[in-house]
C-alpha cells in the first residue's frame, strides 16, 4: 500500500514538472478571481512579440492587447454576474406549528415539510426557531449552450484595417472550469404565528481554471519574427498555452428574510415578505456580488392533505458592483436586477417521507451576453470560429426534484437535485444538495 501511494505521489510530482516545463505553456499572475481572465489576457498573459527591424521602432507586443483586454473584460462581465448569484436553500422550516388556546397547545398546520429550493406561506410558528445548513456544489459547463472547455475567441491587431501585415489573427480556444461549493447555514425564529425572521450565512468555496490554446494565424506576414509567442525555452513560435488558476474561500453574502402570511385557511394560504443581501462577500474573489439587494416576494400555497403546491414571484433590485463594471480598472456598474418565479408541489408520501418538484426560473435584465458566430479575416478567405457579446435580458430556467425524511423527533434530512432546462447564460446541467433542518 505504502508502494502504491509513494508511486502515484512521484507521478503527481513528476506531471507538476513536466507541466512546469512545458515550453509552451505560460502560467499568468492571478490577483483575484475577479481579473483572471483579463490577467489572462492583459499586458503580463497572453502577449505577441516581435523584432523591432528599425532603429527606434517599436515592437508589436501590445498592438494585440486592446482587443484581447476589451472582449475579456465583457467575457469576464458574462460569467462571473452569475458565479457569485448561484442559488440559496428556502430558510423556511419543514415543521410549522400554530397554537391553538382552545387546548393550549402547538400544533403542525401540514402534513408535509415542504420545498428545498421554493417557498411556502407558512410561518414557523410563535416562539418557534428552525435550524439548518445545506451543501450545493456547482460545475459549469456551458454558457449560452457553448461548451466551457471550448470557447472560441479571435484577436485581431490594432488598426487591422490598415493592412501591410495587420491581417494576422490570434485564434484561441479556451477551457474554462469552474466550481462553486456554497455551505449555507440558516436560522428561522417566529415571532409571531404570521410573522419570522430568517438569516441564511453562506460559506463558499471557488475554483477557476482557464487555459487558452492560442495561434498566430498568419494571413498578413510570412517572416515568423514580425509576430511569434516566446517559448519558455527561449525559442519562438506560432501557438502557446497560457494558464490562469485561483481559488479563494469565504463568507459570502448574509440574507436576511422576513415573511408575513397575510391570508390563512385551512387548505390555503398568501404571504409575503422581504429579502434583504448584504454585501458581506469578498467581491474581488467571487465571493460575493459586491451589490445591496432587496427582493420583495409574495407566496400562494396551499394544503389538500398530502398534497401541497406553491407559487413564489419576486423582483430583486441590486445596487452598482465592481463585478458589472471592469474589475480590472475598478469601474462599477449596475448590477443587473432580476425577476424571480417557482411553481412546484410537495407530496408527504409517508408520515416520515416528503417528495418535492419544482420549477424554478429567473429572469435577468439587461445582462451581458455571448454568442458563437463566424469571423471573417481581411484576407478575403479565411473564416474562424468566435464570440461576439451583447446585452440583453433573457430567462434561466431550472427544475428541481427533492426528498425531506423525518428519521426521528424534529429532524429533517435534505436532499435535491436542481437540473438545467435551457442553455440560457451560465449553467450547471444538474446541482446536488444535501443538508437537514431541526426545530424546536
Amino acid at each position: 500500500m505504502l508502494k502504491r501511494l509513494l508511486t502515484t505521489w512521484c507521478m503527481v510530482l513528476t506531471a507538476t514538472a513536466a507541466w512546469a516545463q512545458d515550453p509552451y505553456r505560460l502560467a499568468s499572475p492571478v490577483t483575484n478571481l475577479a481579473t483572471l481572465f483579463t490577467d489572462l489576457f492583459g499586458p503580463s498573459g497572453l502577449i505577441v512579440d516581435s523584432e523591432a527591424t528599425l532603429p527606434g521602432e517599436q515592437p508589436h507586443s501590445a498592438h494585440f492587447n486592446s482587443d484581447f483586454q476589451s472582449n475579456f473584460s465583457k467575457f469576464n462581465t458574462a460569467l462571473v454576474n452569475q458565479f457569485v448569484t448561484v442559488p440559496l436553500p428556502s430558510p423556511a422550516s419543514g415543521f410549522t406549528y400554530r397554537f391553538d388556546p382552545s387546548l393550549g397547545v402547538f400544533e403542525r398546520t401540514t402534513q408535509s415539510f415542504g420545498p428545498i429550493l421554493a417557498e411556502r406561506a407558512e410561518t414557523v410558528g410563535a416562539r418557534r426557531v428552525s435550524f439548518g445548513f445545506a451543501s450545493q456544489h456547482f460545475t459549469f459547463d456551458t454558457v449560452e449552450g457553448l461548451d466551457l472547455h471550448k470557447v472560441p475567441a479571435i484577436f485581431t491587431h490594432d488598426g487591422a484595417q490598415l493592412r501591410g501585415g495587420r491581417e494576422d489573427v490570434v485564434t484561441t480556444v479556451n477551457s474554462i472550469e469552474a466550481t462553486v461549493t456554497q455551505f449555507t447555514t440558516f436560522v428561522t425564529m417566529g415571532v409571531t404565528d404570521r410573522f419570522d425572521i430568517s438569516v441564511a450565512v453562506p460559506l463558499v468555496t471557488n475554483n477557476l481554471t482557464v487555459v487558452s490554446d492560442a495561434t498566430i494565424q498568419r494571413l498578413g506576414t510570412t517572416n515568423i519574427l514580425t509576430h511569434f509567442f516566446r517559448l519558455a525555452n527561449g525559442d519562438v513560435g506560432n501557438r502557446r498555452l497560457f494558464t490562469a488558476v485561483g481559488s479563494a474561500a469565504g463568507v459570502g453574502d448574509l440574507t436576511v428574510r422576513m415573511k408575513t402570511t397575510i391570508e390563512k385557511t385551512p387548505s390555503a394560504g398568501l404571504a409575503v415578505g422581504l429579502d434583504i443581501r448584504l454585501p458581506t462577500g469578498d467581491q474581488m474573489n467571487l465571493l460575493g456580488t459586491g451589490a445591496a439587494g432587496f427582493q420583495p416576494f409574495a407566496i400562494v400555497s396551499g394544503a389538500y392533505q398530502k398534497f401541497s403546491p406553491h407559487a413564489n414571484v419576486s423582483y430583486q433590485w441590486n445596487g452598482t458592483s465592481i463585478l458589472a463594471g471592469n474589475p480590472a480598472t475598478g469601474e462599477s456598474g449596475n448590477f443587473p436586477d432580476q425577476v424571480g418565479y417557482a411553481a412546484g408541489a410537495d407530496v408527504s408520501v409517508t408520515g416520515r417521507a416528503t417528495v418535492g418538484f419544482d420549477l424554478l426560473g429567473r429572469y435577468l435584465l439587461n445582462h451581458e451576453r455571448l454568442r458563437s458566430e463566424e469571423f471573417h479575416a481581411l484576407d478575403g478567405k479565411s473564416t474562424f470560429s468566435n464570440i461576439a457579446f451583447f446585452t440583453d435580458s433573457f430567462n434561466a430556467l431550472s427544475g428541481a426534484v427533492g426528498l425531506k425524511i423525518n428519521p426521528f423527533g424534529r429532524l429533517l434530512l435534505d436532499a435535491n437535485l436542481l437540473f438545467a432546462l435551457d442553455d440560457h447564460g451560465v449553467r450547471d446541467r444538474v446541482t446536488p444538495l444535501i443538508g437537514f433542518e431541526y426545530s424546536f
